[in-house]
């Protein structure tokens, strides 16, 4: 296992880019798979193999693309590594960032299940409040305001699950 994670890190050394965009496509398809299996208990004989390749393709083309890019501007705008600055920027992040970044993440997951935008905000609408709940009830404070981790919630039929930010990211 530490021989893999050395391989990981020498491979994030030299290739940032590409390994960060990999990280998040491989890490939302796990979460979707986790999803389906853990928490609406699908089976395998139920696991809907479209919808994890739709959420694995949000993630190699927008979660990481944007998210690193994200990091990269927030380190420019903020440099540094010391509490306050920590604070400042996820100040930022979760103010300015998470925002626009959840919306369009719900926008994209919602046009690839086939939902209109009127469809897609409706469904955020009636879910958000209960997000958050769960959110601020289940989620420890240390995670709510990390880096964007999308997961799925459950929707109403197959390939209809609307993704939530499981690391409150939207919050």
């Amino acid at each position: 296992m530490a021989a893999l994670w050395r391989s990981y890190q020498r491979l994030m050394a030299q290739h940032p880019w590409k390994v960060q965009i990999l990280t998040a496509g491989s890490l939302v398809g796990v979460g979707d798979v986790i999803s389906q299996q853990l928490v609406e208990r699908r089976g395998l004989s139920g696991h809907s193999s479209r919808r994890t390749l739709k959420m694995m393709a949000i993630g190699f083309c927008f979660v990481g693309p944007v998210v690193g890019g994200w990091y990269q501007l927030l380190d420019r705008l903020i440099p540094g590594n010391t509490r306050m600055v920590a604070l400042k920027k996820m100040v930022l992040d979760q103010a300015g960032f998470a925002p626009c970044f959840l919306g369009c993440f719900l926008a994209i997951a919602g046009a690839l299940n086939g939902l209109s935008t009127e469809e897609s905000w409706a469904k955020v609408r009636r879910l958000w409040p209960a997000v958050q709940i769960a959110n601020f009830y289940f989620i420890p404070l240390n995670h709510r305001v990390t880096e964007p981790c999308p997961m799925v919630v459950p929707g109403p039929g197959i390939d209809q699950a609307m993704p939530m930010d499981a690391c409150g990211a939207g919050g």
